[in-house]
């Protein structure tokens, strides 16, 4: 037998007026998850534990059976583990997004709105570049930085101290003054780094062709080195993670699990669906993988945008591009496989960024797959239908022993 996992960042939503009261989900043009819901087991799972900030972080150690009030140790320390960082104990991890703040004449840097969170969604190879500038300039004995992927990068604060700090994509439109770091070095590197980005050449360059300049640093995430059980010692399951975003790929990492690179992947709207799908395939058919998790960030970074054109597109993309050569590539195999879909949370349009609301999931069996018998019937995968089948699991963390054939209490 055969798991897979996926997930599709922050695909849940809120009902949306443009869309006749729909949700990107409802609205969408999901032929393949059409087919699934017929033969599957749909429902809702909640899965930010409450008390906790609604994020990936929490939610997709929730979705991967690890309870975040157990193991939950801040964002940043589960990405510095995906590219490499030799955290200490007394080390502090705080993810750097390079973001884009206004750059208008005459105000105060604490007087400038955040306008991108992602900075156009810069690339790898660019980013490094921006940060190379910043590290010459502010890397010191006590901080050190760290080149991610595409717009989000760490830095370490040796013997630092964790600290509230603000979630970029939180905030779209606002001045950033009150969102500042209260930690007075923290605060004054992210002023300089404003002062060494904008006029940087690599962004004037970005400016003429129309894109957005990544101008500034803005720490947030911060935590302490973090401490998963092995994955394969729980579950009794060799797993493998596809996923362009280092957040995922340091808790593979951390459980012990291993990292698929995927050829143009990259975390937006544009990835390589089709070669996450194959990977897995590949993985669960030739490679004696037992379980694999393929994480798709593209509806959450459009719901941070507001764009629910895009969004739609970002789900219509899963169902065509990875669902269904998913499904094709494994039922080729003709070994039984159980598949989970499911978001880690909403990312609403409305707010553009997460929130905790219960998200729907499905759970597919191919042993149990009888056609199309009774689909006429039978719920569609979107919030609205998995939430009237009355089937609810309360604690997020639990869900994946209904995926491996275990009930939850």
């Amino acid at each position: 037998m055969k798991y897979v996992i996926v997930l599709g960042d922050g695909m849940a939503d809120e009902p949306i007026s443009e869309l006749g009261g729909q949700t990107p989900l409802a609205y969408a043009r999901t032929e393949n998850l059409d087919a699934l819901s017929a033969v599957s087991e749909i429902g809702m799972v909640h899965t930010i534990p409450d008390g906790m900030k609604p994020g990936s972080d929490t939610a997709n150690l929730s979705v991967m059976g690890y309870d975040p009030k157990v193991y939950y140790s801040g964002r940043s320390p589960l990405e510095a583990l995906s590219i490499g960082v030799p955290m200490k104990e007394t080390d502090v991890a705080l993810r750097c997004n390079l973001v884009t703040i206004s750059e208008q004449e005459d105000i105060s840097f604490e007087e400038q709105s955040i306008l991108d969170h992602s900075a156009g969604e810069i690339s790898t190879e660019e980013a490094a570049v921006l940060l190379e500038a910043v590290r010459r300039e502010l890397e010191t004995e006590t901080y050190h930085f760290y080149v991610g992927t595409s717009y989000r990068h760490c830095l370490i604060w040796e013997r630092g101290q964790v600290l509230e700090l603000t979630q970029p994509h939180d905030i779209p439109g606002q001045v950033i003054g009150p969102h500042l770091p209260g930690d007075g070095v923290l605060c004054e590197m992210m002023k300089k780094s404003y002062e060494i980005l904008k006029r940087h050449p690599l962004n004037e360059e970005r400016r003429r062709q129309g894109l957005r300049p990544a101008n500034c640093c803005w720490f947030w995430g911060a935590g302490t080195k973090p401490l998963l059980s092995d994955f394969r010692e729980a579950h009794q399951k060799k797993g493998v993670m596809i996923s362009a975003v280092d957040l995922l790929k340091g808790i593979a990492v951390g459980a012990g699990m291993d990292n698929i690179q995927v050829e143009g992947a990259n975390g937006g709207l544009h990835t390589n669906y089709e070669g996450k799908a194959a990977a897995a395939v590949k993985a669960l058919t030739e490679d004696g993988y037992d379980f694999a998790y393929i994480h798709v960030e593209a509806p959450d970074e459009m719901g941070h945008q507001g764009s629910v054109e895009k969004k739609i597109q970002a789900i219509e993309n899963i169902d065509t591009r990875v669902i269904k050569p998913l499904k094709e590539g494994l039922d080729r195999s003709g070994e039984p496989y159980r598949l989970l879909v499911l978001p880690d949370h909403p990312t609403p349009i409305r707010v553009r960024t997460h929130t905790s609301d219960d998200v729907p999931f499905l759970l597919y069996d191919s042993r149990e797959d009888t056609g199309a018998a009774g689909r006429e019937d039978r719920p569609h995968y979107n919030e609205k239908e998995a939430a009237e089948t009355g089937i609810r699991v309360e604690k997020g963390h639990e869900l994946i022993r209904k995926l491996f054939c275990c009930t939850t209490q």
